[in-house]
């Protein structure tokens, strides 16, 4: 079976709020929107943000803490790891973990979006940036 993720979709309590930080903050553009969802075309899969309600009906389940994971989203260089952070702060966020090296190399920190999910924002010169946007794991 092909090794792929298609569509990640997000639950959020206001999308208006939602896209203030993902539109505003990170500079995407919906490709899709109605009132309950917003489908954002990344590098190879979708993002979507909608409605919790909405997801929780289509998936007939109950919304649930989301627990430990955090979503990444790379940049070309250590200088734009803190920038970002503060600019989707700016739109929103709230700063988990201001920018610093890790033990393992590169730079990061971290930023949740206004529905509390965690974004990882990173640099590693060791995980090569395509045009497209494709990070590529290496060691």
């Amino acid at each position: 079976m092909q090794q792929q993720i298609s569509v990640i979709t997000l639950g959020v309590a206001d999308l208006a709020r939602s896209k203030r930080f993902y539109v505003g903050g990170f500079g995407w553009k919906p490709v899709f929107e109605n009132p309950e969802i917003a489908f954002y075309q990344m590098n190879g899969l979708v993002l979507g943000t909608w409605l919790a309600s909405a997801l929780d009906a289509d998936s007939r389940r109950e919304s649930r803490p989301s627990g430990a994971f955090s979503l990444a989203h790379n940049v070309a260089s250590q200088e734009g790891v803190q920038p970002l952070i503060d600019r989707l702060a700016q739109f929103g966020g709230r700063v988990l973990r201001p920018a610093d090296a890790p033990p393992h190399g590169g730079f990061r920190g971290y930023v949740a979006d206004p529905d509390d999910h965690a974004w990882e924002i990173a640099w590693n010169p060791a995980w090569p940036i395509a045009e497209d946007g494709r990070v590529t794991f290496a060691i």
